[in-house]
């Protein structure tokens, strides 16, 4: 619960996010009105550099952004809801898809493809008519198929850019340095783990070799650690007992990939963030998106970095990731084409 001190610490909360040189930035947030829409969008608010939020949902959408409108931030923030898609869209230079239902217990990743396919394939549909030029980030579950499924929704349109289109993999990277700084007794702040691949299962490959912390963790320790950010979800959705998912925690990654992102498109130089992205370096196996460091830039993806140097052991996790990466990404791509 926020307590009265809410009011005096929502500068603070502005302040955790990096800013830069100022410029006018709408964000939409598509499905906001959901676990991981209502924080990432509350987030989103206490950000100096979003100027505009604009919040749709199927339902809920307006109350979200009446309740969020009275931070004492300087965005405008206004809800849409059913068949105001355009009005949410229009104008927009980042839009956020959160949007899906969310795991239960049981449940994988691949269990909400029927759901969350058809959702993330009309959601392409309205940003490739309202805002083509927009940049996406991709959310909903599983993001190893949404990606390419709203990709290939965009290329029939004729309106894909590569370049525009992420699958945010941030929290991988949260959960990574979290439990990593746990082992070590460390701030979590200072440590900074790679994790490439994709976003689900076996597919999250987490390079701890390449971190001064994380380089002499080995063994059981080792395999525990890494079993742990492969499967984090898991470890939310069983505690909160079929009540939801990892909805908190994926809404402050969303809000930070957001951040970074909007960072460069100002100009910032050398702004970082792991994505999943149209990449070339497994595609000859196969697997088109792939998530690594990326280097974002004023037109998004300013450079593909490769993994580097890694362990027998991640060398091992590697091999099992690129065989099913590639079928999940096939399959994003055959619900689009053979629809």
């Amino acid at each position: 619960m926020f307590t009265r001190s809410v009011a005096r610490s929502s500068s603070t909360l502005a302040r955790g996010f990096a800013s830069s040189a100022r410029s006018n930035r709408k964000v939409a947030v598509l499905g906001a009105a959901g676990g991981i829409g209502q924080p990432m969008s509350l987030l989103l608010k206490t950000d100096p550099l979003v100027t505009g939020l604009s919040l749709y949902d199927i339902r809920g959408a307006p109350g979200v952004a009446a309740d969020i409108s009275h931070v004492n931030t300087h965005s405008e923030v206004k809800g849409y809801e059913k068949d105001d898609i355009k009005a949410a869209l229009t104008g927009a230079e980042v839009v956020i898809i959160p949007a899906g239902v969310p795991r239960k217990p049981g449940m994988t990743r691949d269990d909400l493809f029927n759901t969350n396919a058809s959702i993330v394939r009309d959601l392409a549909e309205a940003v490739a008519e309202h805002c083509p030029k927009a940049y996406i980030g991709i959310i909903s579950n599983p993001v190893n198929s949404t990606v390419p499924i709203f990709a290939e929704v965009l290329k029939k349109k004729g309106v894909f850019d590569e370049k525009r289109l992420f699958g945010v993999t941030t929290l991988d990277v949260v959960r990574a340095s979290r439990f990593l700084g746990e082992i070590k007794g460390s701030d979590p702040k200072d440590i900074k783990v790679t994790v490439v691949g994709g976003h689900s299962g076996a597919t999250i490959v987490p390079l701890l070799s390449q971190t001064s912390q994380g380089k002499d963790v080995t063994g059981e320790a080792y395999k525990a650690l890494v079993n742990r950010i492969q499967f984090g979800g898991d470890e939310v959705v069983k505690a909160k007992a079929g009540t939801g998912s990892a909805t908190l925690s994926m809404g402050y990654a969303g809000a930070r990939f957001a951040n970074s992102l909007i960072r460069a498109l100002n100009g910032e130089s050398g702004v970082v963030e792991p994505t999943f992205v149209k990449s070339p370096l497994y595609e000859s196996e196969g697997v088109e998106y792939f998530a690594t460091n990326i280097e974002l830039g004023t037109e998004g993806v300013k450079k593909i970095n490769p993994i580097g140097s890694i362990s027998a052991e991640e060398e091992e996790l590697l091999k099992a990731c690129l065989p099913d990466l590639a079928k999940n990404i096939k399959k994003g791509v055959e619900f689009v084409n053979n629809a």
